[in-house]
């Protein structure tokens, strides 16, 4: 042992724990310490500097430099201070072994920054802003800027930062663990936005994972899997009278037409190799044409960062990210703001119920199922290949919710419609007997997902009133739509499924059997106002062989067209809100595909270019009668006047507000039979004026109407006082609006 050990403050132990990368709290050997010589308090600094041929400290108030010793391994160096009467922020002077020179301040002279309240809540899983101390932090430490990073690994031995600003080697800004919190800190000070990095974990046995940060908010480009460092308060958001306004609604009583949006086959950049559009670009390109086409909302698949193109976003490995595809956050950030502007809210769909396997994801996070049940009944879906969250872990738990409120706060959504809820609910979804768990009372319900989902509503909805929280949910599970307080989940609407199935399979039939299958299309009226429904035609029903629904419509090319107008205007008709996949508006013939952009030149043909038109002055429609929209989810606001013409194939009803001047009459005829006149009562004498007909040859249809509209006879029908005789054109949607006298 030389002069230098013996007078080092430090054991060759705890250097060679340092050395190794085995100590769960370097700061207390690294960085500045208070040490007693010949009965003096002086002030002791340590650096582990595994690239340093040799190093000073620098005092920046009187620019000396104090040459550090090494001590116990050729890269452990210190240095006694015994002229600081107090402790000041100093820098170290670095020689490399390759003799390049550095100035650097010491990452372990700084303070932990996550305060005691921060832990018990992250604890308790009640932080809703969590992600405002987790994952990195551009910021100014006594006058330094850097980075501070914190992750949650309770069970690693120990954490530390890597990326190309030290060489991706794990040995140079180890972090160190906040007490029992299980989570790792570190401010790494001389770096800033842009720079790449991961968090190499090692487990109790030594074993070594590079994890992407869960809270991290950009991450690089697909295949690469890093993340970046990024500062998503920079952007100036220019919509505040958009929050203002949608703050005082009540989105139940709005218009609610939402266009749904895949944005990496939307459109594509055909001139330079089909290339992905940028935020930017899909930001003024789906504003002109949404404002165009009437629509209120877009609704994006997941725009979360995923690793895999063909997932479509739901294998979701960045939650607090969007996808680096199209550009960086500020760009996600100009999208909304820009959408907003323009009078469009914008829902991202949000995938709580899994995740998948990749190595630099969530899963086995720390050397342990952490994120994940450990036991696979409860903690993998066998169809799909991903793993469960455990919903009952407090701090899994706060990552979630405190997700959700992170996409209203930094990025002004203004919904989330929650993905594969039913999978959630039950513990036996997709599952044989033998491969699940029963809960505690013997059921099947999940009790710890239930318990989530209706914690996320009620924080939601505290924090963000007037925005949506929908369901996808497939059962029949009771209160979906409805308030905690009530017994709900707490969601504020809900996807019909069953309605989509009953009527796309009816649709699907020939007209000639309809007769047959009437009550498939009258079914959903009997549960329409059990939740508070939106009428969904979804990317789910134009793939994997489903066709697309132009081609799912029976007969000759014209029926075809016909079938799909009519389709879509009695959906219009039908109570709740509506929800049609992109493409589908104008007659795409292909199943949609993740790889390639839509048929935007089937436009360039007059049968797509009305379709279009039709679905536009349907929107319009939509948007300009309270009738269609004020009364969604009472049935005060519909009212059949004939479901029961089976054998015609025709539904007549009436959508109506507590004002009769709002009324609507629908008559829907399912047949390509023409009919000149086709009597149905009504309830007042006067004028009914046709405001809408499917089979308008501005539409590609055979231009049968009514001239304009009809006088109401005093002939009882129906039983109501009056009537009247109207031509009902084949395949199609008539409107009326009564002109009260």
């Amino acid at each position: 042992m030389n002069d230098k050990e013996q007078l080092s403050s430090v054991s060759a132990a705890e250097v060679e724990r340092i050395a190794r990368n085995l100590h769960h709290d370097p700061f207390t050997i690294l960085g500045p310490h208070q040490a007693e010589r010949e009965g003096k308090q002086i002030w002791v600094v340590r650096a582990w500097l595994p690239d340093a041929r040799s190093a000073s400290v620098r005092d920046p108030q009187s620019k000396i430099e104090y040459p550090m010793q090494n001590i116990h391994n050729p890269h452990f160096f210190e240095v006694f201070l015994p002229d600081w009467s107090s402790l000041r922020l100093y820098q170290l002077h670095v020689i490399a072994e390759n003799g390049h020179e550095r100035y650097v301040h010491d990452p372990y002279f700084f303070l932990p920054q996550m305060g005691e309240m921060d832990l018990y809540l992250f604890g308790m899983g009640d932080h809703h802003k969590i992600y405002e101390k987790m994952g990195a932090h551009p910021t100014v430490i006594n006058g330094v800027d850097g980075v501070y990073f914190a992750v949650w690994a309770p069970n690693a031995r120990n954490v530390s930062i890597v990326g190309n600003f030290n060489q991706w080697h794990g040995g140079k800004h180890q972090m160190r663990v906040l007490g029992s919190s299980g989570i790792w800190e570190l401010f790494i000070p001389d770096i800033g936005i842009g720079e790449v990095y991961k968090y190499e974990i090692k487990d109790q046995n030594g074993n070594i994972y590079l994890k992407a940060d869960p809270y991290g908010f950009q991450h690089e480009l697909r295949p690469k899997t890093a993340s970046v460092v990024a500062d998503l308060n920079q952007f100036e958001w220019q919509d505040q009278d958009w929050l203002d306004q949608r703050r005082q609604q009540d989105i139940l009583k709005k218009p609610v037409s939402i266009y749904e949006v895949h944005l990496g086959s939307w459109r594509r950049k055909q001139e330079e190799e089909y290339r992905f559009l940028t935020y930017r670009e899909l930001a003024e390109q789906l504003a002109d044409y949404c404002t165009e086409m009437g629509y209120t909302h877009i609704e994006l698949l997941p725009v979360a960062e995923h690793p895999l193109d063909a997932s479509w976003g739901y294998q979701v490995c960045g939650y607090y990210a969007p996808t680096s595809r199209f550009g960086p956050p500020a760009d996600f950030q100009y999208m909304v703001d820009y959408l907003h502007q323009h009078g469009i809210g914008i829902i991202v769909d949000w995938v709580p119920a899994h995740f998948p396997r990749d190595a630099h994801g969530l899963a086995f996070f720390d050397g342990t199922r952490l994120y994940e049940h450990a036991d696979p009944r409860k903690g993998e879906h066998m169809d799909w290949g991903t793993l469960i969250f455990n919903w009952g872990r407090s701090e899994v738990r706060n990552f979630l919710i405190a997700n959700a409120l992170f996409w209203f706060d930094k990025y002004h959504i203004d919904g989330i419609r929650v993905d594969a809820v039913a999978s959630m609910l039950y513990l036996d979804y997709s599952r044989k007997a033998g491969e699940w768990i029963p809960n505690q009372f013997g059921g099947r319900e999940n009790l710890e997902a239930i318990d989530f989902i209706k914690k996320l509503n009620e924080i939601i909805f505290s924090y963000y009133p007037g925005v949506l929280s929908v369901a996808e949910e497939s059962t029949a599970w009771p209160g979906v739509s409805r308030p905690t307080y009530l017994g709900g989940l707490g969601f504020n609407m809900k996807w019909n499924m069953g309605w989509m199935n009953d009527f796309l399979t009816y649709f699907s039939k020939d007209p000639i059997h309809r007769r047959y299958h009437h009550n498939m299309i009258t079914f959903a009226l009997l549960y329409a106002f059990h939740e508070n429904f939106i009428l969904v035609l979804s990317h789910d029903e134009v793939v994997h062989g489903k066709r697309s629904l132009l081609d799912k419509m029976p007969g000759d090319f014209w029926q075809r067209f016909a079938n799909l107008r009519t389709l879509l205007s009695f959906m219009y008709g039908h109570p709740g809100k509506k929800l049609l996949f992109m493409g589908s508006e104008f007659g795409q013939w292909q199943e949609w595909s993740e790889s390639r952009s839509l048929d935007w030149h089937l436009l360039q043909y007059e049968p797509h270019q009305k379709l279009q038109a039709m679905v536009r002055d349907l929107n319009r429609l939509y948007r300009s009668e309270p009738a269609l929209h004020e009364v969604d989810f009472d049935p005060a606001g519909f009212e059949w006047i004939d479901f029961q013409d089976s054998d015609n194939s025709i539904i007549t009803f009436m959508r109506k507000t507590d004002r009769p001047e709002d009324s609507l009459i629908f008559v829907c005829n399912f047949t390509p039979v023409y009919r000149e006149a086709y009597r149905i009562g009504v309830p007042w004498r006067g004028f009914y004026r046709e405001v809408f007909n499917s089979d308008a040859a501005d539409y590609w249809g055979t231009n049968k109407g009514n001239y304009g509209g009809l006088h109401a006879e005093e002939v009882p029908f129906h039983g109501r006082p009056c009537s009247i005789n109207l031509v009902l054109p084949p395949l199609a949607t008539v409107i009326f609006k009564p002109v009260i006298q």
